[in-house]
């Protein structure tokens, strides 16, 4: 708050006393009054209107130049109204009286979409979980009737296994923080359930799989980490030519897994964007493979779990994926 903008804002009525006083002066000096007695009519005047001023303009001044340092200060500006105090004169306390009415407000709303957000959570998740049982009864009922058709329904009932998966983690990666459970588990035993559920994707395309041995155990929560993997090896399935490689390396402070295919690899342009939502690019146009969303989720979730998802790739070449675990459960559960 400046001095000059301030002594602007009240010009009209500083003018009106000055051309007051003129008059009472030139009044007095008509009738021959002593100089003194105008200097004391000046002093009584205007110095308690000035030392109003100066207090008024120093307790404004202090409040508003708070306000300003703690509003660029936020990241979440937000949360101004939770921080101020309030101030001892009018104009500010009109102020922070409507600022705390909007803020209130503002909780109102959003704890009215909150909820809304979470019912529809809660309705997904329990679509979900109805819409798997005809699923699951439908596959059973096609494995005691093999033939050329049930498989080809078998086929397309599995993928829309996988979109239901996606529907129930996506709903959840809003509030992962409170559905998962850090522990210690094996990496190898985790990677097993996800290729055995994929083997028969492996046989009929023919894909080679080189896997090492893995004895390292991780921190992070296994069901989550089993669906990050699905999307990933399934998008290697898809893409990838004659061999799938998955293999892990160690660093100081990290646990690296490595999924490597060498596949038709991804356009330059597109490596960036790979983990937008319902970004398809090339291939996904091109292949009809994509939904867009299954990259999207896995760096979702990735990043709700701290952990790291990379990936590097080269057209015609190949596709290198790494799911980087700290060695430390406590950086997991910093937040």
């Amino acid at each position: 708050m400046k001095l000059q903008r301030y002594i602007k804002e009240r010009a009209v009525f500083l003018s009106m006393n000055i051309f007051l006083f003129v008059l009472v002066a030139l009044f007095l000096w008509l009738i021959n009054v002593q100089a003194v007695v105008m200097i004391i009519v000046f002093v009584c005047w205007f110095g308690p209107l000035l030392l109003s001023y100066g207090l008024e303009f120093l307790k404004r001044k202090n409040f508003y130049d708070e306000l300003l340092q703690n509003f660029e200060a936020l990241d979440q500006k937000y949360l101004l109204p939770e921080i101020i105090e309030e101030p001892n004169f009018l104009e500010g306390q009109i102020l922070y009286d409507i600022m705390k009415t909007t803020d209130k407000q503002m909780h109102e709303h959003v704890k009215k979409y909150k909820d809304m957000q979470a019912e529809y959570r809660d309705y997904i998740e329990a679509w979900v979980h109805e819409v798997k049982t005809p699923i699951a009864s439908s596959k059973l009922m096609f494995e005691n009737h093999k033939n050329e058709v049930t498989k080809g329904i078998m086929e397309e009932l599995e993928k829309v296994e996988g979109y239901v998966e996606q529907a129930l983690y996506y709903a959840r990666s809003s509030s992962a923080s409170k559905d998962y459970i850090v522990k210690e588990f094996s990496l190898q035993a985790c990677i097993s359930k996800v290729l055995k559920k994929n083997a028969k994707a492996f046989i009929h395309k023919k894909i080679q799989l080189q896997l090492t041995e893995m004895d390292e155990v991780v921190y992070s929560d296994e069901k989550w980490i089993e669906f990050i993997l699905h999307q990933i090896i399934v998008n290697s399935i898809n893409y990838c030519d004659n061999k799938i490689s998955l293999y892990t390396r160690k660093n100081e402070h990290s646990l690296i897994l490595h999924i490597v295919d060498d596949g038709i690899g991804i356009d330059e342009k597109d490596i960036g964007r790979v983990f937008d939502k319902g970004f398809t690019g090339e291939n996904g146009r091109q292949y009809r493979r994509s939904t867009g969303m299954g990259l999207y989720i896995c760096k979702l979730l990735a990043d709700k779990l701290h952990l790291g998802l990379t990936i590097q790739s080269t057209k015609g070449e190949g596709t290198e994926v790494q799911l980087i675990f700290p060695k430390s459960k406590v950086v997991l559960l910093e937040s």
